[in-house]
């Protein structure tokens, strides 16, 4: 028997292929942004305080019971020639009643997702920017950044195409308020 080598069938189908076969070290996190990889280092303690602060209020708080994940992996819609974009948020949040992460895949749809979170880290153009892009993109009703260079919590929402209609943006210290089905205050005054 030979083998026959496969070869993709378009750039963005190769582009995937040697995405999906990285290895990459523990700790280390690969991401396809809009037709670029990029692997960011394990996070900083700052970076995972701002997480765990958002994540215990939405878990406490929240009008809708939620599950959340740090690691699910969503595959996005491509813009243009690119391929789907595979991303990891640093949170993403779902009904408990819709079961989103149950059964899911490695990487999954964002059908179902109510909110992803992203606190910005050595390269905040990919989360203040493309990564917004890409969420609204899929349709992602909540985006909610914090921006530690801009000492800022910023909320978009009413994705339509390539970006969010309407932002929100507070100063650390100040509350932002989250929609339903959070329907709550999130308190800012310890990420100071």
């Amino acid at each position: 028997m030979t083998a026959v080598a496969h070869e993709p069938t378009t750039p963005a189908d190769g582009l995937l292929e040697i995405f999906l076969s990285l290895d990459t070290p523990e700790g280390f996190r690969a991401e396809l942004i809009e037709g670029e990889i990029v692997v960011t280092p394990p996070p900083d303690g700052d970076h995972e305080k701002y997480i765990s602060r958002i994540v215990r209020q939405v878990i406490k708080r929240s009008r809708t019971e939620m599950d959340f994940s740090g690691n699910k992996g969503l595959k996005l819609p491509s813009g243009g020639a690119c391929p789907r974009s595979h991303v990891v948020p640093d949170a993403t949040f779902g009904a408990v009643e819709g079961d989103l992460f149950g059964a899911a895949d490695s990487w999954m749809p964002a059908d179902g997702v109510a909110m992803v979170l992203e606190v910005t880290s050595t390269k905040p153009r990919a989360d203040r920017e493309t990564k917004r892009r890409c969420y609204a993109r899929a349709g992602i009703p909540l985006y909610l950044l914090v921006d530690r260079e801009e000492a800022s919590v910023t909320l978009f929402s009413e994705p339509r195409g390539d970006e969010y209609r309407e932002l929100c943006m507070r100063p650390f210290g100040k509350p932002l308020t989250l929609p339903e089905p959070f329907a709550f205050d999130l308190e800012t005054a310890d990420f100071l």
